[in-house]
């Protein structure tokens, strides 16, 4: 098992910045996929950011260019950048980490957060 807890969620206006971290109890080194999803009332849940152990990430294309997805495997720490954030990116972000590589298509992660909630107004 490897815990994670996410922080790092707030309020925020238009046109702002949030950094998210997901803190692991354990090493996250033999974690080869992890990623953030957000979800919000209505919708299902989606894949915001992915990163591999070797360093490759992807991203949503909503988010591309504005959120900047990293990891610390020696601080086991993942983190999520967020910038020129808008309403749209309003919803709960869940950590979430997985030995396989996961197709950035699946949601097959062995290991979740409980979320944490960011909120884009004005």
């Amino acid at each position: 098992q490897v815990p994670l807890v996410e922080s790092g969620g707030g309020l925020v206006q238009p046109g702002g910045s949030l950094r998210l971290s997901c803190a692991a109890s354990g090493s996250i080194s033999s974690l080869n996929s992890m990623a953030w999803y957000r979800q919000t009332p209505g919708k299902q849940r989606e894949l915001v950011a992915q990163i591999r152990t070797y360093g490759r990430t992807f991203y949503s294309d909503s988010v591309n260019g504005r959120f900047t997805i990293s990891r610390d495997d020696a601080k086991k720490t993942l983190y999520l950048e967020m910038s020129n954030l808008s309403p749209d990116d309003t919803g709960v972000y869940t950590c979430c980490g997985d030995r396989d590589f996961v197709a950035p298509t699946s949601q097959a992660y062995d290991y979740w957060g409980q979320g944490t909630q960011v909120t884009v107004s004005s």
